[in-house]
């Protein structure tokens, strides 16, 4: 089997134009495509994480709300290597986004800590 890297990671959004500026205005991830989908009433936004992996963006009409507490199956969150986590977490809380005090991962013993995005989706910083 081949499987060497991940192409892309979808996430599904209740407010396309706040997730739009939350990812790309705050986050800086660069858009790749952007386009409606009129058979699905929905709009489809790809991003550039990095020269191989997407992250994708679905913005459909009225989707569930995501269950959290307790965490049910599936993604439980979506996690970005970062240089200096003190660097980019106080960079986050200068854009209004506050994240959870930093940590020491006990397997890695790398930094880590976790923001949310405007659906409340866990994103974890780690060093």
């Amino acid at each position: 089997m081949d499987l060497f890297a991940i192409h892309h990671i979808a996430i599904i959004v209740s407010d396309y134009e706040k997730s739009k500026d939350f990812y790309v205005d705050k986050l800086g991830f660069e858009v790749i495509r952007e386009n409606y989908r009129p058979q699905k009433e929905d709009w489809k936004l790809d991003l550039k994480v990095n020269d191989t992996t997407e992250l994708e963006i679905f913005a459909p009409k009225n989707p569930p709300k995501r269950p959290s507490f307790p965490e049910a199956c599936g993604l439980r969150h979506l996690a970005f290597k970062v240089n200096e986590i003190e660097r980019v977490v106080a960079e986050l809380n200068e854009l209004g986004i506050e994240c959870e005090p930093i940590r020491t991962d006990e397997f890695t013993n790398k930094k880590m800590t976790f923001f949310f995005d405007p659906d409340g989706l866990p994103l974890e910083l780690h060093e």
